[in-house]
């Protein structure tokens, strides 16, 4: 019963597992499709973004596939166990999302862009679930890293908001907050790193609306 109710509601820090002071697990040096490293150093002008769109698995290859996107990994954000494992994300007893951390250029993709292969690639109102995944660990997240990316997100959602009700949608659930001290994240175990590549008939849940987000309704910069 406690397994089921926490699928469905968020733990408390009260309530959520211990976890752990270090990452139980080691995490590969670099990405096997774009060849750069995952935890960095990133090159000086690289900017990071951090999403929660459902199964990371998929999410992760919608943005690597991005052009001036430089690495992915994906993680766990927003909850309160330090360093989880993926079976305690599973459980809900963490209360992390399932993330995916995006380094780009935003030279070349401006935050904008990405914002809008977010949104595009999900359905964004779906609250603790993404089609048949359900749980917490599948809600749809925004993890900002700048006042103008919480203004963008925000700006981003609330036009997306107005055409997704337009065309018969329930309102969006995305929670839009800032990746400080409080929502680090964590990487994910090495297998699921870049799955999708390592497992190309793999299982992908990512599944869009069909609407499309408007762009152009925020500050195109980070």
């Amino acid at each position: 019963m406690l397994f089921s109710r926490f699928k469905t509601h968020l733990p408390t820090p009260d309530e959520a597992l211990e976890g752990r002071p270090e990452r139980p697990f080691a995490v590969p040096d670099r990405h096997t499709v774009l060849g750069n490293p995952l935890l960095g150093p990133y090159p000086d002008g690289l900017e990071i973004a951090d999403f929660g769109l459902g199964c990371f698995w998929g999410a992760e290859r919608k943005f690597w596939q991005a052009k001036g996107v430089w690495t992915t990994l994906v993680g766990y954000q927003g909850g309160h166990t330090p360093h989880p494992t993926y079976e305690e994300v599973c459980s809900g007893h963490t209360g992390h999302t399932e993330a995916v951390r995006v380094v780009y250029d935003p030279a070349v993709i401006p935050y904008t862009a990405l914002l809008k292969l977010f949104w595009e690639s999900h359905d964004p109102t779906q609250g603790f679930r993404q089609g048949n995944d359900a749980g917490t660990q599948y809600r749809s997240a925004i993890y900002t890293h700048s006042p103008a990316q919480q203004q963008a997100a925000e700006a981003s959602r609330d036009a997306y908001r107005t055409v997704l009700q337009n065309s018969g949608y329930a309102d969006i659930t995305t929670e839009i907050l800032p990746a400080d001290g409080t929502r680090p994240f964590y990487p994910a175990e090495g297998y699921h790193q870049q799955y999708l590549d390592k497992n190309p008939a793999g299982y992908c849940g990512i599944g869009g609306t069909g609407v499309s987000c408007p762009v152009g309704v925020a500050p195109a910069g980070d």
